[in-house]
């Protein structure tokens, strides 16, 4: 998935926020100056994207049989509206994308708009390829009620909407991708009325694909935060084809990627440039009952993850994470530096510009180190974003470096890190 522009209207910090992100998209600025909430409002969507209700996604759901932990939005449903004067009680966050990739290309627009505090979506609208599918605000003949929201259906012949009605506590996109809407053999004879059987089943199994096809291109993110404890630990699973978000199951993931010669390769060609000794090779190490754990080979000698440095750890799930055999179609990670020397910085920016490309994944990363600055190119300026909060209003503005007045000649004269460093950018807003 692409995400080439994106609208977020009062949440949380971000009164109004427009955006629009390329491959690689760095963050920066000062603690709680809302590089956080943006990546909580991709949550947002990857919630909306996995079918769960409005109070799920800002506030948590457990396990289930059906579905792992969610762990919610910081701060949940209490503080996800906007705080400011003007905060209305609802969010809005509107999507633009493509697909890149194995999918057959098509365009597509999402926006939703909900109340955390009723825990309700207010408005939905879903457009492929240039056509509407469904919108809630053109349902105006069938006003929606407190448990149902009403949306207008079959945009091909706008003299004949369909009003459908769906679960109001949960995102419309999910429940209309599976045809679960309110009074369903209502909807079929109505369609009827104006469409042969053959267009009937066309046109529905058409815009039921369209919507399930979003829905798993908003779900399809990984919010990659590795833990040292988790990595220098035994994988429950013996091969997987994800690593989860904190590391779970990392020596699991590289018991797969040393399956495949060139992956592995690839893989250690990365490991050999971070590591001060030559690593002669990676792979895992056998607990009681065969389940696998991480290690390296320096100088003819195992080196288990138990006793290699967090940096070393960090980087290494963080590198493992784009060669994944089930990748994700866009990745979050906060903080990017965090753990790894400063002469390894430049290694982490060439990974997250050229396997985030190679991959078709799109990266969203957050960064407070001057030295992660030092290694941007001119163009990577236009989606380096720099966020600053009003401390009166509490309001974040969040502005592409090109944006930033006279950025531009400002960083002829001195290098965008020491612009950084030196506060200037913040004085420049």
């Amino acid at each position: 998935m692409i995400l080439r522009r994106i609208i977020i209207e009062n949440f949380k910090s971000l009164r109004r926020v427009d955006l629009s992100p390329r491959s690689m998209n760095l963050f920066i600025g000062a603690n709680a100056s809302g590089k956080s909430n943006f990546l909580d409002a991709l949550r947002v969507l990857q919630g909306v994207g996995n079918g769960f209700t409005i109070s799920e996604i800002l506030d948590g759901k457990p396990k289930s049989a059906t579905s792992a932990i969610w762990d919610g939005i910081r701060g949940g449903s209490s503080s996800a509206c906007f705080a400011g004067p003007d905060g209305n009680g609802e969010v809005t966050i509107e999507a633009h994308g493509w697909t890149r990739g194995k999918l057959p290309l098509f365009e597509w627009e999402f926006l939703i708009a909900f109340s955390p505090a009723h825990g309700q979506v207010t408005r939905e609208r879903l457009k492929v390829d240039s056509a509407i599918i469904y919108d809630s605000d053109s349902a105006t003949n069938a006003p929606s009620s407190d448990l149902d929201l009403c949306v207008r259906y079959l945009p091909e012949k706008p003299g004949h909407p369909l009003a459908l009605r769906f679960e109001r506590a949960r995102p419309v996109l999910r429940q209309f991708a599976r045809g679960n809407f309110v009074g369903q053999a209502d909807f079929q004879s109505l369609i009827r009325q104006i469409m042969s059987a053959d267009e009937v089943t066309e046109q529905i199994a058409r815009d039921f694909t369209s919507a399930g096809k979003v829905a798993a291109l908003l779900a399809n993110t990984q919010c990659v935060d590795p833990t040292p404890a988790l990595l220098r630990d035994y994988s429950q699973a013996h091969h997987v084809q994800r690593m989860g978000d904190h590391g779970e199951n990392f020596a699991a993931l590289i018991h797969a990627l040393c399956l495949d010669d060139k992956v592995k390769d690839a893989y250690l060609s990365w490991l050999r440039q971070l590591r001060p000794e030559e690593v002669d090779d990676v792979g895992i190490l056998r607990g009681a009952v065969g389940e696998p754990l991480f290690m390296l080979r320096e100088g003819g000698r195992e080196f288990a993850a138990p006793v290699l440095s967090d940096g070393t750890l960090r980087f290494a799930a963080i590198a493992a994470a784009f060669f994944q055999p089930d990748m994700p179609g866009m990745m979050t990670i906060e903080e990017i530096e965090n753990g790894i020397h400063a002469s390894r910085l430049r290694l982490l920016v060439e990974l997250l510009r050229d396997q985030g490309w190679y991959s078709n994944t799109q990266i969203m990363a957050t960064t407070h180190s001057p030295v992660v600055l030092t290694w941007l190119r001119e163009a990577d300026y236009q989606t380096t974003f720099f966020c600053k909060r009003d401390e009166s209003t509490g309001e974040s503005t969040i502005l592409p470096l090109t944006e930033v007045p006279h950025f531009m000649d400002a960083v002829k004269k001195q290098h965008v890190s020491d612009l950084f460093a030196e506060g200037w950018l913040e004085a420049a807003l």
